[in-house]
């Protein structure tokens, strides 16, 4: 009866011991240190400036931000921009993109420094799904008709189709600067599949734009429910980080903690 009990209090330790080093080892994962790294990243047709209004009121909250300049030749090359910037970040970071961006951050989303992912009006593809297909689920978008593309393989939105559909509630003097700045993407994009989808294991969040004219709402609903991401609503078109710039912001501060 002793070694019975003897036996018993073994077990109980053991699985003491156990439970003790589960717990300790699922709390190294949670970042010990608040989230004070952001680093921003711009989809199709824009760039980096497409982020000014959001990126000071990060900043009045003491946010260390950061907006990628990404070639948008391909989808590598946009990924290794990402990367270079998260390489330049001091703890934990969180990733926010627009658009196309989201293809971006889900796949460098995994690098050990990346907290969080934050989907604005953004694609989220699963690992080598094909988003062109995925969006055919779903009543094309108007602005994928203004699509226009140069000889050498560069394709930039019309002028028509960027004021109307890409930012159609910006005042039009403001949508003809960002037109004016629209980068052009590389045919590359158009077929890019990502390796990885990294809000399979990362905390996400996702801002829908009701009016969006550039990727189909419920295609957006689709995405932010698949990934089971806080999701907000805003009656926006496409660039809702320009006409909605602070509800965007308290979407980030609340992903980095800084706002409940």
């Amino acid at each position: 009866m002793k070694l019975n009990s003897f036996v018993l209090a073994g077990f109980a330790c053991a699985t003491l011991l156990s439970a003790t080093t589960s717990f300790a080892q699922d709390s190294a994962a949670v970042p010990s240190a608040p989230i004070k790294n952001v680093v921003l990243v711009h989809g199709l047709f824009a760039d980096g400036s497409s982020w000014g209004k959001v990126i000071p009121l990060l900043q009045a909250k003491g946010l260390h931000v950061t907006a990628v300049q990404n070639p948008t030749t391909s989808l590598d090359a946009d990924v290794d921009a990402v990367k270079r910037a998260l390489a330049q970040q001091d703890g934990p970071t969180l990733l926010v993109a627009h658009s196309y961006g989201g293809m971006v951050i889900s796949q460098a989303g995994d690098d050990p420094k990346v907290a969080g992912l934050v989907y604005i009006a953004a694609r989220a593809p699963d690992a080598g799904e094909d988003y062109p297909a995925l969006t055919k689920k779903f009543p094309a978008a108007p602005a994928s008709a203004g699509l226009q593309w140069s000889a050498d393989g560069y394709g930039k939105l019309s002028e028509q189709a960027f004021v109307k559909d890409f930012a159609g509630d910006l005042p039009t003097a403001e949508a003809e600067t960002y037109y004016a700045v629209q980068q052009p993407i590389g045919k590359a994009i158009t077929m890019a599949k990502t390796t990885v989808a990294a809000w399979h294991d990362k905390p996400t969040w996702y801002a829908v734009s009701t009016e969006d004219r550039t990727i189909n709402p419920d295609l957006e609903r689709f995405m932010a429910n698949r990934m089971h991401a806080h999701t907000i609503e805003l009656k926006s078109s496409h660039v809702s980080l320009l006409s909605h710039p602070t509800e965007v912001a308290n979407l980030i501060l609340e992903a980095t903690g800084e706002q409940k």
